[in-house]
């Protein structure tokens, strides 16, 4: 059987890539935009939520790689009437990330390669993972916006939220999630008392992008809240995507923790 990939999930999308396995990919999302010379040529098929299955069945894909948090559960079982393989993924932590290598090994390590690659992954993100714990880190609240109108936070059961814990930063509010749906990412009231709790409220660069404006917004909310924490804007792909950018996601959190003291 000739290898037909198809991914729904951006940061996937990135990581087969990286695996070397551009060159069996044939649909993905419109979000799936990384690394942009090697899939300008990939049909789109959709959006990771609304996705052409008309179009995804002509290009006839022998597997399909979906995450419990970017699709819909209807979608993945369209999916299994005509896809051979559906390969589910859901990275629930950075640590999970070797999971989800081994899940691509198992998929397509017949490629020559693939598992080279994804071992030498697998290493440099157990070393980040190692550097960081072997830090001290003082705790933190901290408050990640993913969303506004509503504005939606992060719970504690979400990748990005463990990634968080990785240097102390526990998120509020204090709430899991469960394995899927939307109480993982729940909508929040920016005059609910806990905020006055919060030591740094950090405001993503997607899904929604936030800016400078929204920065004073929340200021303005947060001090009426009788909240004092600082504000800033972080770069969401770096902590929030699995993957190759895994490993310089906790570098990069490192940064901003030694930057907030």
């Amino acid at each position: 059987m000739k290898l037909r990939i198809a991914s729904l999930v951006p940061s996937v999308t990135e990581l087969l890539v990286a695996l070397g396995l551009a060159p069996w990919l044939v649909a993905r999302t419109g979000f799936c935009v990384r690394p942009r010379e090697a899939l300008q040529d990939v049909p789109k098929v959709g959006g990771t939520k609304d996705v052409n299955l008309a179009r995804l069945r002509e290009l006839a894909p022998t597997h399909v790689v979906v995450n419990v948090d970017e699709n819909e559960w209807p979608t993945v079982q369209a999916l299994r009437e005509f896809v051979p393989q559906v390969i589910v993924t859901h990275p629930c932590a950075p640590q999970d990330n070797l999971v989800l290598h081994a899940q691509m090994v198992e998929a397509f390590g017949a490629v020559p390669g693939v598992r080279e690659r994804a071992a030498a992954l697998a290493q440099r993100l157990q070393d980040e993972l190692e550097r960081t714990a072997a830090q001290p880190w003082p705790p933190k609240r901290v408050l990640y916006c993913i969303w506004r109108e509503p504005w939606m936070t992060v719970a504690r059961d979400t990748y990005i939220s463990r990634m968080l814990a990785l240097v102390g930063w526990q998120t509020l509010p204090d709430v899991e999630g469960g394995p899927q749906g939307a109480a993982r990412y729940p909508v929040f009231d920016v005059q609910a008392p806990w905020l006055r709790e919060v030591d740094e409220v950090l405001l993503g660069s997607e899904p929604y992008r936030f800016g400078p404006s929204h920065v004073e917004e929340v200021r303005r909310w947060l001090q009426a809240a009788g909240g004092r924490g600082r504000v800033r804007l972080v770069d969401a792909e770096l902590l929030s995507w699995y993957g190759p950018r895994a490993a310089d996601g906790i570098a990069y959190l490192r940064a901003l923790a030694r930057e907030a003291g």
